[in-house]
């Protein structure tokens, strides 16, 4: 019995089982070399990989590996160029302008220092039938990467014939079919291939069946709820990782229509990084996106955040909070005598409603983010990584006080801002809570909301109401003035 057999006799199993068998725990903290984390991704996953590892370069510093993707902010914030220059017309990616981009983005601080991305390593592939993101877009990625990475670093394979896919060696589809599940059998082990140019030399994968306690089925809402993402997401954990081995984490991002609801389990377990990482000590994270997301992709045009791209992005916040709660487990000792971020200066709160504040401050140099305390205990569930937070839940007619701390990049707090206080609203008091709904595009007209690049944002809150068009609907609440927020009257 051959091992492609074997193999695809278990993904048979595991798809009729998927979804009764296990149930969703936390995601553990494990003893992780975080000089060691890389990141992969195949299609929009691609496009996703590309955005962290320049975004958060600092973290994913080792390096990442893109299949079928594109350069950094290529869509610039429109559908249209999504589906147009950065899938079939690579001739309109203006390359040198997403260059300057990230280095302006990085200068405020919305992206990491480029700084990072010297000693990353690159691999991209590219299939030479690719009909669905063209071998010239991924051109064009290699050449952004050109203008960041020594070209010594960066490997680029294009030279087989698959169509639009994660390769592999002994599983999938043929090799030049297109469609589901989007794995297809090209005879060439690309995980393999990937991780020991970002990685280098490595054991020998493992040729025998792999325990099932590895397969990790966690709580991907602990980290965040909406914004296109699954409630649960999937890790593979060797067991030597599970027992207190220092171990390293490679991100491995699914494609379009290639979640779990999709296609099962097949990208979480067929896709060649797990027979690597049980050899070779690797913990393989696997997000989801949900079916609720355009396509089940991930977000790389802005469909769910105008700042998908930047460190603030939800999905990118997202996956940056499980990356920093699997490295939580201490292998590093911490620097006994740390020097530590300066408080963060100007720090206000204004815009009151009976259960809300808007809280800003002035940036801090060295800052990877920031944490918000209410009273004295921690508020933000995720690192806040813009200079404003809205704190909601609080009490109406009540007196808060509110501090701020600066976050380096291993998670060092800084020291506390000087506090500001402030009062909510009455429950009925300063203005009465009134409703309004109508579509996206009247809201924006009556000045109740605005909209940034297709999407509409409700003034005040800034929460996300989805298209700006006269088709899509919203229901706003104005609890003080010019401040709305997505909700009902009683």
């Amino acid at each position: 019995m051959t091992m492609r057999f074997l193999q695809t006799a278990a993904a048979v199993a595991v798809c009729a089982m998927a979804g009764s068998a296990w149930a969703a725990v936390e995601l553990p903290a494990l003893q992780l070399d975080k000089t060691q984390t890389t990141v992969s991704g195949l299609s929009s996953g691609g496009y996703m990989a590309v955005q962290l590892h320049v975004a958060f370069s600092s973290v994913f510093a080792k390096g990442a590996g893109v299949v079928a993707g594109g350069p950094f902010y290529c869509a610039e914030g429109s559908v249209v160029n999504a589906t147009g220059r950065c899938m079939a017309s690579p001739a309109g990616i203006p390359t040198s302008t997403l260059v300057s981009t990230t280095n302006t983005w990085a200068s405020q601080g919305h992206v990491d220092p480029v700084s990072h991305l010297q000693n990353s390593k690159v691999y991209l592939f590219s299939g030479s039938v690719d009909s669905v993101v063209k071998t010239s877009v991924m051109d064009a990625l290699k050449t952004y990467y050109n203008s960041f990475v020594p070209a010594a670093n960066v490997v680029y394979k294009k030279d087989i014939a698959a169509e639009h896919a994660l390769v592999t060696d002994d599983y999938g589809s043929a090799c030049s079919v297109k469609g589901s599940p989007y794995i297809n059998d090209c005879n060439f082990d690309l995980a393999g291939a990937m991780l020991q140019h970002l990685y280098g030399p490595l054991n020998a994968r493992s040729s025998t069946a792999l325990p099932e306690s590895s397969f990790v089925e966690f709580k991907q809402s602990s980290f965040i709820s909406g914004h296109g993402m699954a409630s649960n997401g999937w890790a593979y954990i060797p067991q030597a990782c599970q027992s207190g081995a220092t171990c390293r984490l490679h991100v491995a991002l699914h494609g379009c229509k290639q979640n779990v609801s999709d296609v099962q389990q097949q990208y979480v377990r067929n896709t060649g990084f797990n027979r690597w990482a049980e050899t070779n000590h690797i913990v393989v994270l696997y997000p989801q996106t949900s079916t609720a997301a355009t396509n089940s992709c991930w977000d790389w045009w802005g469909y769910d955040s105008a700042n998908y791209a930047k460190k603030t992005g939800p999905q990118m916040a997202a996956i940056k909070a499980m990356v920093d709660r699997l490295g939580s487990g201490g292998a590093t000792p911490p620097d006994p005598d740390p020097v530590l971020l300066p408080a963060p200066t100007g720090v206000s709160a204004s815009g009151a409603t009976a259960s809300s504040m808007a809280l800003g401050w002035n940036s801090v140099a060295g800052a990877d983010g920031y944490h918000v305390y209410r009273n004295g205990n921690k508020v933000n569930a995720l690192t806040v990584y813009g200079t404003s937070y809205t704190d909601t839940g609080l009490s109406a007619s009540t007196t808060y006080q509110w501090t701020v701390r600066a976050v380096d990049a291993q998670g060092v707090e800084g020291t506390a801002s000087a506090p500001v206080s402030a009062t909510t609203l009455a429950a009925s008091g300063g203005e009465t809570p009134t409703c309004t709904t109508a579509s996206n595009y009247a809201h924006t007209l009556a000045g109740r909301a605005y909209a940034l690049y297709g999407f509409t944002y409700a003034n005040g809150s800034g929460q996300g109401m989805g298209w700006w068009n006269i088709f899509t609907t919203t229901t706003l609440k104005k609890t003080g003035p010019n401040y709305y927020v997505i909700g009902t009257c009683p």
